[in-house]
């Protein structure tokens, strides 16, 4: 037995899909204590967009660490805060019109910023319900997990999970059905058991749920619905955002705005703990203190988040970049499924958030494992873990790009001639 088995907590999980001891990663490498190196198509679940230890952030955090530069410092204002706020003010919020948005440092994970979110809608609007959508994955605490829909993690809560009504996501009820038309004659119907929503919540890509896709249609009426029955619309791009669509925030070219955005993973652009949630000045209707936690001022990742967005998000190269290695991998995705199964696999996602849903779990979990045994390393996701997420970061290039589409297309074949041997 090892000192993971033996000491840590039955809840790990992702150890369990790749059974091996990680010491060294660089970039889209991750390398192990016998020597053996990985393509990493995961990326710390969405963590690491800049990849690991990218050389000018890891400089960056080594410099201000050796000028004995303030670690941990509550809210209180700091050098490394002021850069942090003045690079996200000037580089993300005034170019897409939001130069009036405030910053809130919540606790360092998404869930705490998610929270923070339904909190404040809660506040200004004097109501308590908040909508969230079919497969929709907000974290696993208290509230937050109340918007989330998956009953894996709902049931771990043990207690009731109230104040959320779900409406079925975009194509969860088919091509053709445009859900919001069901939510607003919700809203028309004094009888219809909805009360008066203070805020509706959405993932424009679901994740964890799937990779399932907004279209920019059914993203804008859902807008225009909130708008029309005085409700504030919340978008969660702790995943989905920091250019992971191949813009900085992922419904940039929905046509949308948001009245708020909770940001936390790839934020810090070195993989420390670090959220935020920024929303239109008028909402910010906070008493001193009234919403607080211990590490609201991780220092060292506001270092770390300045110096990413001062070098990949000053001008439009960095997202151009991502968007051509986006096309690039939904190419070699879109080749895989008319090779092994044009009737059973499916494109999912958008930009760098794609992958291939599979006829079930069984099918997918086979490629995961074979691709790992090949040096990939790679999950799934969705209701019944059926889809193959790549989830690779944003500086891959395209030679280990080009290296996993070769390791997934021996892991397709491999999976697809067992089904057809099982079906004969």
């Amino acid at each position: 037995m090892n000192i993971f088995e033996q000491v840590e907590s039955e809840v790990r999980s992702y150890c369990r899909s790749f059974p091996v001891v990680f010491n060294r990663a660089q970039g889209a490498e991750l390398t192990t204590e016998e020597g053996r190196t990985y393509i990493d198509f995961l990326a710390g679940a969405g963590t690491l967009n800049y990849g690991h230890n990218h050389p000018e952030l890891k400089e960056a955090l080594i410099d201000y660490i050796s000028s004995e530069g303030i670690t941990h410092g509550l809210d209180m204002h700091s050098s490394a805060k002021a850069r942090f706020l003045e690079a996200f003010h000037e580089w993300i919020l005034k170019p897409r019109g939001m130069e009036s948005f405030r910053v809130m440092f919540t606790g360092p994970t998404g869930t705490n910023a998610v929270e923070a979110a339904m909190k404040l809608a809660r506040k200004v609007k004097g109501r308590s319900t908040i909508v969230s959508f079919t497969n929709g994955f907000h974290g696993c605490s208290g509230a937050a997990l109340a918007a989330t829909g998956n009953q894996h993690h709902r049931g771990a809560m043990g207690t009731s999970l109230n104040d959320v009504f779900r409406i079925p996501f975009d194509g969860y009820l088919g091509e053709g059905v445009d859900s919001t038309e069901y939510f607003e004659k919700l809203l028309s119907d004094p009888s219809s058991g909805l009360d008066h929503p203070a805020a509706v919540i959405v993932e424009t890509v679901q994740g964890e749920g799937g990779l399932n896709a907004a279209s920019a249609e059914w993203l804008r009426n859902l807008e225009a619905v909130c708008r029309r029955h005085d409700m504030l619309l919340i978008v969660d791009d702790i995943q989905a955002g920091c250019g992971r669509t191949g813009s900085f925030f992922s419904f940039e070219e929905m046509g949308i705005h948001p009245d708020m955005v909770t940001l936390s993973k790839s934020l810090s652009g070195y993989g420390l703990p670090f959220a935020i949630l920024t929303y239109r000045d008028e909402l910010d209707i906070w008493e001193p203190g009234e919403h607080n936690g211990t590490f609201r001022g991780n220092n060292l990742a506001f270092v770390t988040a300045a110096k990413a967005i001062e070098l990949f998000w000053r001008d439009s190269e960095f997202a151009d970049e991502v968007k051509q290695k986006a096309q690039h991998l939904r190419n070699g995705l879109e080749r895989l499924i008319r090779r092994y199964g044009q009737n059973s696999l499916t494109l999912k996602g958008r930009g760098l958030m794609s992958g291939i849903e599979c006829p079930d779990g069984e099918m997918a979990g086979e490629v995961i494992r074979d691709a790992f045994q090949n040096g990939l390393v790679i999950e799934t996701s969705g209701a019944h873990d059926q889809v193959v997420k790549c989830l690779v970061p944003l500086t891959i290039s395209t030679a280990q790009i080009d290296f996993g589409l070769g390791v997934l297309d021996k892991a397709f074949a491999k999976a697809a001639a067992k089904r057809e041997r099982k079906a004969s």
